[in-house]
């Protein structure tokens, strides 16, 4: 069974965390339609893709001769009340503030516009 610390390096590297912020806005995409969203080639975005499937994030089903990817809603779940259980107890610290959340389905990008 993959761990927490499993999904969170998963998550921990850009492009997947790009994935599965296009997924987020766009499920069921094409393993290779990520490429026109990301500054990698085709082999790199399936071993992206594979770590995401071995941690539980993502799951395919093929359409003919492609396989498209959605995430997995309980998984990420999951990780979202274990980090929120841990913040709800987590005291504030004198002169912190947390960073503005994103808006859903935005990533950090380069200068042309293509996650890297």
């Amino acid at each position: 069974m993959v761990d927490e610390i499993d999904v969170l390096r998963a998550l921990a590297h850009p492009v997947r965390w790009g994935i599965l912020q296009r997924l987020a806005a766009e499920p069921g995409i094409c393993a290779c339609d990520f490429t026109e969203f990301f500054d990698v080639s085709q082999p790199t975005i399936s071993a992206h893709l594979k770590v995401l499937r071995e941690a539980g994030l993502v799951t395919t089903q093929r359409k003919g001769a492609t396989i498209c990817y959605t995430l997995v809603a309980a998984r990420l779940g999951a990780l979202a009340g274990q980090l929120g259980a841990m913040a709800a107890t987590a005291p504030s610290a004198p002169g912190w503030t947390a960073a503005p959340a994103a808006a859903p389905g935005t990533a950090v990008t380069s200068p042309g516009g293509r996650l890297r």
